[in-house]
């Protein structure tokens, strides 16, 4: 060993020190490459290690080889094997900067361990919370920014004084706040887009926060985990969170305002889109599955909007990704723009600007100035970041609204995925990731998601034949205007009921690509040539099935008509006579008729099993009942039977409600009483 040293110490002093440096930079990237690659598990696991060795054969070859060539003064082939041993070295410098990019880029969207949840006591505009203000909860211990946050900022605040009101729905919260019920209510950040575009609900914007808490806790959506393999057919959710913010930051809060139902079959390279319309009226599964509209479950919580989804579906949603779509502008302007076919808008006017035939939307920054509006023509065309986020938020200019947007969300969603694994892309990677992680979070691991690379590279592979990288098959669900009332003698909401055959085409074409069921072979064909060949889409034109019903408006109707409503609808009838002492009775109203009811019209009827109808009775002081003979008063004045006897059935309600008793001079007053229910007050509003 020591004459050893004492021959490398006669070697020339530039090559060895050119020698050593090159060998140690080397052996540093080289081992990153080496904790980099094994990060990447389930990624090509046979080349890896196929990579790891190759480049470690040649770590020993230049050491020892070298090292004699220094010795022999073989100064050419040092130079040599050190010109390529460098060169590997900065490759090696390349890919380990890229591999660390994409693998904290994919630990970015997983979901963290700690988020912040934040409650805000939001109050009308002017209004002071005083010892004297009367405070509204949501009343589910399980609601952490309706609930378990509220009562913090009771106590931080010193409002432990005040009166609490809790209630088992935001709707009817916000209803009362708005109508000065309550004086302030506990909600989360993203009221204003969850609730505010309610047309009940738009003097939602002339209200503030009066006070706001927020704690960092542990995540509950990490509970939400799966074991389904990306390899596998699976369902992913995507939550829309329509922030004007670039990112995410950690915050519990979204809106819900889009809701995306995707299964994809690894095996075929097939998926399923199916957008579910915001207004849809469904029960909320965590609020004892109370209808309500589905997006309103985002108030709820994440875990909240799965369920209500999973039991609306009958879908096993395996993953989920909450996107802000701000982040939109960014990822399109990173693959360099997207093609979308922009559809002609129904209407010219959109936020009171006039948009000329022409498509127009604010821009991310809600700016309805002449610069901050976007214009598109109707047609294909590559579109911009801004201008696929404008075109993705839309609803005012299209007569659908919110089912015309979803249809738009699923052009874009596509689109962008087609670009995405164009092979040309590959380039921008490091733009594309910049993009994707601040603005997605997921609840699938990085081991997960990286398994998902056998799958794009089939894509890509398919993409560089030119051929189809992925079929998505679209859906459309059927459905029907549904003005419902958020509580007796509340307001109506303008909800969204479905066609259940439309929903079950939809959810048999998911669960045929999930491979839960059989494929339904079609038996009919029919073919006409003159007829414009269109793409099916699943759903569509299929309105079959049961429908949401809600309380009709009986007041002027008669007795017999709700009758039998009520008999077909297996619901409890109770009637009520009232004259003009009682708060049911209606002047306007002819007697016999229905002047009141205990359920407003417009309730779902789903849990109402009894009724009560009060019906106008004959007024004393506008239609005295003559008296009777007995009485000797005004006999000139007296009906008669033509035979000089009193006629005692003289009572008009006989024509209306026929008495039960065959007895024709039995009082009518004992038929009036007998309508009455056993608890006057038990079915009153």
């Amino acid at each position: 060993m020591k004459v050893l040293f004492n021959k490398i110490k006669k070697t020339n002093k530039v090559f060895l020190s050119i020698y050593l440096i090159t060998f140690i930079i080397y052996l540093v990237t080289y081992i990153l490459l080496i904790k980099n690659l094994m990060s990447l598990s389930g990624v090509e696991t046979t080349i890896r290690i196929i990579v790891i060795i190759i480049f470690g054969i040649w770590l020993l070859v230049y050491f020892l080889w070298n090292l004699i060539n220094l010795i022999l003064k073989k100064h050419i082939k040092i130079s040599i094997t050190t010109a390529i041993t460098i060169i590997l070295a900065i490759i090696f410098s390349f890919a380990n900067y890229y591999i660390d990019i994409l693998y904290t880029g994919i630990n970015d969207i997983t979901e963290k361990k700690y988020i912040t949840y934040t409650t805000n006591l939001v109050v009308l505009n002017n209004t002071e919370i005083t010892d004297d203000s009367i405070l509204g909860m949501i009343n589910n211990s399980d609601d952490i920014e309706g609930n378990v946050l509220a009562k913090k900022l009771i106590e931080k605040e010193g409002l432990t004084k005040n009166e609490v009101v809790e209630y088992s729905s935001y709707y009817e919260m916000i209803f009362d706040l708005l109508n000065g019920e309550v004086d302030g209510i506990f909600l989360n950040p993203n009221y204003q887009t969850i609730f505010g575009s309610e047309e009940s609900f738009e003097e939602l914007k002339n209200t503030t926060v009066a006070y706001k808490y927020s704690e960092e806790m542990e995540n509950q959506d990490t509970t939400l985990v799966s074991n389904k393999k990306l390899t596998e057919p699976f369902s992913i959710l995507l939550m829309g969170v329509d922030s004007e913010i670039d990112g995410l930051n950690a915050n519990a809060a979204f809106n819900g305002d889009t809701l995306m139902l995707i299964t994809f079959n690894p095996k075929t390279l097939n998926a399923t889109m199916f957008s579910i319309p915001r207004d849809t009226y469904v029960p909320i599964a965590c609020n004892h599955n109370r209808y309500a509209k589905i997006n309103s479950s985002a108030a709820y919580g994440t875990s909240c909007v799965i369920n209500t989804v999973e039991q609306f579906t009958d879908i096993t949603i395996d993953y989920y990704i909450k996107i802000n779509f701000k982040g939109v502008v960014d990822l399109v302007d990173a693959l360099g723009g997207i093609e979308v076919d922009i559809e002609a808008p129904d209407f010219n006017y959109n936020h009171g600007v006039n948009c000329g035939g022409r498509f127009c939307e604010q821009n991310s920054d809600r700016d309805t100035s002449a610069n901050g509006m976007i214009y598109l023509d109707p047609g294909l065309q590559t579109i911009n970041g801004e201008e696929a986020l404008a075109y993705a938020r839309c609803r005012h200019l299209y007569l659908q609204s919110d089912i015309d947007r979803n249809r738009h969300q699923q052009q874009v969603v596509e689109a962008i995925a087609k670009k995405a694994a164009n092979a040309e892309n590959l380039s921008k990677i490091e733009e594309i990731l910049n993009a994707v992680t601040k603005n997605i979070t997921t609840n699938m691991s990085s081991k997960q998601i990286l398994s998902f690379y056998e799958v794009l590279k089939s894509m890509i592979s398919n993409s560089l034949k030119d051929e189809s990288f992925l079929t998505i098959e679209k859906t459309y669900l059927e459905y029907y205007s549904l003005p419902v009332r958020l509580s007796n003698n509340g307001s109506f909401t303008s909800a969204i009921g479905y066609y259940s055959g439309s929903l079950e085409a939809i959810t048999q074409l998911m669960k045929e690509n999930l491979e839960l069921a059989n494929h339904e072979m079609t038996k009919t064909f029919s073919f006409d040539a003159n007829e414009e060949y269109t793409t099916k889409v699943t759903g569509q034109g299929i309105t079959t099935g049961n429908r949401l019903e809600t309380m009709p408006n009986f007041v002027g109707k008669s007795v017999s008509e709700v009758e039998a409503w009520a008999t077909s609808h297996n619901i409890t009838l109770h009637k009520e006579f009232v004259d003009e002492t009682s708060s049911y009775y209606n002047p306007n109203i002819t007697p016999g008729l229905i002047s009141n009811q205990s359920i407003s019209d417009g309730i779902l009827l789903n849990n109402v099993s009894e009724l009560t109808i009060y019906i106008n009775s004959i007024s004393t002081n506008n239609n005295p009942i003559p008296p009777n003979e007995e009485e000797g008063n005004n006999e000139t004045d007296k009906p008669s039977d033509g035979n000089g006897s009193d006629n005692e059935d003289d009572n008009p309600l006989d024509d209306i409600l026929p008495s039960d008793d065959n007895n024709e001079e039995n009082d009518n007053s004992e038929s009036s009483e007998s309508t009455k229910p056993d608890n006057e007050n038990e079915n009153q509003p």
